[in-house]
């Protein structure tokens, strides 16, 4: 599985407002989320396999170390495992002709906005106004 070209994603950027969305565009957008898929399912497995390197000799300071390496280990496993079921959504909604779009409005999300983040499913309108509703909750 190989990672879509720079110059596919300027071929892509090139295409004419009418074709958002077309063929193309979603079988790069499949490619990539599919590359980035395992690309994050390679690098929870290494950091499994940190998380197995036993170091139980030493100081009480290398232990607290190491419990600090631990801790910070199970949280990256934890922030990348939940953005699995995020790229499993944007495929599915390729598959079914939603993805590019927006959930809330039904506008185009955009393609630069889609390159920078693939699994994005509000357009940055909505994003904001999302952002600010919580930002209201929160205070």
């Amino acid at each position: 599985m190989t990672k879509p070209t720079a110059a596919e994603q300027q071929n892509l950027l090139s295409m004419p407002p009418e074709a958002y969305m077309n063929a193309h565009q979603s079988d790069f957008f499949l490619r990539l989320l599919r590359f980035e898929r395992q690309e994050l399912l390679d690098h929870i497995d290494y950091l499994k396999m940190q998380l197995q390197r036993s170091e139980q000799q030493g100081d009480e300071a290398d232990k607290a170390i190491r419990e600090e390496e631990l801790r910070l280990l199970f949280r990256q496993i934890d922030r990348e495992s939940r953005l699995l079921p995020k790229i499993d959504a944007a495929m599915q909604r390729i598959h079914h002709g939603e993805y590019g779009y927006c959930r809330e409005t039904g506008d185009p999300i955009g393609l630069a906005r889609l390159l920078l983040r693939p699994t994005a499913e509000l357009s940055i309108d909505a994003k904001i106004k999302q952002e600010r509703v919580e930002a209201q909750y929160r205070k």
